[in-house]
């Protein structure tokens, strides 16, 4: 079994990243780390095995999109992502990643905010 936590390098993806560790550790599962925003996540640092990285199409236009492919490829236990606070005004309005994976992935979604 696995647990995918969609990567990316700001608050919310650090805490995302390091809570997904530690379930994956409880679980014990493998990490599939999915770098949404194109950054580069460093696996040795992490202190876990077994870890991966796998990354979007190189040719495509949405990350999250080939996240959500690789949820239903792989089907996960439960992939983690970091979410940060907004209001409801700017959820109405503005749309997120986060959004998108919570609303589309066919795995249990757990969510993650940076610690204050």
């Amino acid at each position: 079994m696995t647990i995918i936590v969609a990567g990316s390098d700001t608050p919310a993806g650090h805490a995302a990243l390091a809570y997904a560790v530690e379930e994956a550790r409880r679980r014990q599962v493998d990490l599939v780390v999915f770098p949404i925003d194109g950054s580069t996540v460093d696996i040795s640092t992490l202190g876990y095995e077994p870890v991966r990285v796998e990354e979007p199409a190189e040719r495509s236009q949405d990350a999250v999109g080939d996240l959500i492919d690789a949820v239903e490829r792989m089907t996960p236990q439960a992939v983690v992502v970091g979410v940060r606070q907004r209001s409801p005004v700017g959820k109405f309005f503005l749309g997120s990643a986060a959004q998108q994976i919570i609303l589309e992935a066919n795995a249990p979604v757990i969510t993650v905010k940076p610690a204050r």
